[in-house]
């Protein structure tokens, strides 16, 4: 049995259709999305919809999902892209937001640690705290306030890290930090790709973006 992990995938479903495609998995393959699964993204309804009806897939919390949840408990105001990403997944909206509440900050397998955001040197995983592991934008700050590196060259934990959240090759492609640290999010919803991990092979899959969607959608429903 494969576990195939798949970057941010930010309401792309016609790249993850084809992601899987591309992948050839079969139905004993682990599948785990390492959270953003809407925001951003022309068609969040159809990856929830694939999310609640594929029995092997599921998903990590990512900060986008989070915001989703302070917005439907009355913490935040909804912002444009909470608000279309609502307006997009449609009467799935409440269901969505139920399952978001049930997705895990990180997953441990045999082979890595999965989290979306970021994590904190010398902190064990049981200890990491949750806006840590997010990515919130207050604990990338402290990040650079308390480390003269960034945190993913500090990384010290038993087994490699994959994470999303962030291009941290300012090129959209797959970041590796020394076999310890692997980032997945290629910007799909920016025009890059969308790229999957397949393990235990440490096998990259990636299909390109046919569109910078998020620009798109910012023109057409006047976001600035």
């Amino acid at each position: 049995m494969a576990t195939f992990i798949i970057g941010d995938i930010h309401g792309c479903y016609d790249e993850l259709c084809e992601l899987l495609d591309k992948a050839a998995l079969t139905s004993d393959d682990r599948i785990i999305a390492l959270g953003d699964l809407y925001n951003r993204g022309p068609d969040p309804r159809g990856v929830y919809r694939w999310l609640r009806d594929t029995p092997q897939a599921s998903s990590l919390m990512g900060n986008h999902e989070y915001y989703h949840l302070q917005t439907a408990d009355g913490d935040i105001q909804a912002s444009p892209t909470i608000l279309l990403a609502r307006w997009l997944l449609d009467e799935d909206y409440h269901a969505a937001v139920e399952h978001m509440r049930t997705l895990p900050l990180s997953i441990e397998l045999d082979e890595a640690v999965l989290v979306h955001g970021f994590y904190e040197p010398e902190v064990q995983l049981s200890h990491q705290r949750p806006g840590m592991l997010l990515g919130l934008d207050e604990k990338e700050e402290e990040l650079k306030d308390w480390f003269d590196r960034p945190w993913y060259e500090l990384y010290d934990g038993e087994k490699p890290l994959i994470v999303g959240h962030r291009d941290y090759t300012g090129e959209q492609k797959v970041f590796i930090r020394k076999g310890r640290v692997y980032g997945l999010d290629t910007r799909c919803v920016y025009g890059g790709s969308l790229t999957g991990l397949m393990l235990p092979e440490w096998r990259f899959v990636s299909v390109p973006s046919r569109i910078k969607y998020w620009s798109m959608l910012r023109k057409r429903h006047g976001f600035t």
